[in-house]
């Protein structure tokens, strides 16, 4: 009898042990901590250069930065609402190319021979997939041609009139010349001529209003932006160099120079003059500086315009965010236009150097 009472009392114990180990393991499930999201965000900036306080108007500095912002904030809805990092960097710029104030878009510099040559470049961290146009010059936004390159062909670049064609067969927007001119980028192109006694274009009877666009800067605009899936998209759109020769192409069409993007490291655009980036591969040397010297974004963006661009007598900026969100921008001039803003809550606009 005591026996058997005591094989009762055992086999009770058992099923009291089952239960409470039950429970524990469902309490820990409860409890078990969510994997840290990484926060979506984006980076931009509106070109590097001589950009002083004295050089500003409070006109100018407000026009400059509603701007920045009105991008910022056009990419960051794209991003809260679970779009993609590459419709995030695409919309943003379009909103800097479709302003005078930025030279890309309508607002890009004129050529030698008083003619706009836009590039353009995007590429995807998820696939190293990319695309550009280089020489382009009636389509009303190049960074839209470049995603169609990127999405529509097995290339990376098409230039010139090839590339519009391209563009015309997909009905992207074209503009006729008037769109994109803009006096102070013509007063700056013969300003450019004259100081370096070459053949100057008949001088302009425009009485169009001044505008604020600030001569002081180079030129380019980019995006780089992080979603929701941890995805990375750079992308950087620009009208070059002022009285620049015709059929010159810097680097914000090449991918590495002044695009890239990798979800194992980060995404880069570059604003500056744009031989010294195409020299230094400067966008993707950021890139190999994270992934094979370990070093932090912010460290990896010192080393490229501190030392290697620097070293060949370069300037100009580069702005990044890493695979976890971190974001950092560099530059060795006077100011560049930048800003951020992520799902954290930080909303940052700069102008002048720190």
């Amino acid at each position: 009898m005591y026996k058997n009472l005591f094989k009762l009392l055992l086999a009770l114990l058992l099923i009291v042990s089952i239960i409470s180990c039950k429970k524990g393991l469902d309490q820990t499930k409860k409890t078990k901590p969510s994997p840290k999201e990484i926060p979506f965000a984006l980076v931009i900036h509106g070109g590097a250069g001589t950009i002083k306080k004295e050089f500003m108007t409070p006109e100018k500095e407000t026009a400059y930065t509603k701007k920045l912002q009105e991008a910022l904030d056009t990419g960051y809805k794209i991003l809260e609402n679970g779009g993609t990092s590459i419709e995030a960097v695409q919309k943003t710029i379009n909103i800097m190319e479709n302003s005078p104030l930025f030279n890309a878009g309508k607002g890009a510099v004129f050529n030698s021979l008083g003619k706009q040559e836009m590039d353009a470049s995007i590429m995807d961290g998820k696939t190293l997939n990319a695309g550009a146009v280089a020489g382009v010059s009636r389509i009303k936004n190049p960074i839209d041609a470049a995603i169609l390159v990127k999405d529509s062909t097995k290339h990376v670049m098409l230039s010139g009139k090839g590339a519009e064609e391209f563009a015309k067969q997909h009905q992207l927007q074209f503009e006729d010349e008037s769109y994109f001119y803009t006096e102070n980028r013509y007063q700056s192109l013969l300003r450019a001529q004259e100081k370096e006694g070459g053949k100057v274009l008949n001088k302009s009877n425009s009485k169009n209003k001044p505008d604020f666009i600030d001569e002081h800067k180079k030129g380019t605009v980019g995006c780089v932006a992080i979603d929701k899936s941890g995805n990375i998209a750079a992308g950087t759109s620009t009208g070059g160099m002022t009285n620049k020769k015709f059929g010159r192409i810097g680097d914000a069409p090449i991918i590495g120079a002044g695009t890239y993007a990798n979800n194992i490291t980060c995404g880069v655009s570059a604003t500056g003059t744009g031989e010294f980036f195409i020299r230094t591969l400067a966008a993707h040397e950021v890139s190999n500086l994270i992934q094979y010297k370990n070093l932090s974004l912010k460290q990896a963006l010192k080393q490229v315009i501190h030392v290697e661009i620097d070293s060949l007598g370069g300037d100009g900026g580069l702005i990044g965010l890493d695979k976890n969100g971190n974001i950092a921008w560099d530059f060795n001039t006077a100011g560049m236009y930048r800003g951020f803003k992520k799902s954290t809550g930080e909303n940052v606009i700069k102008i002048y150097s720190e």
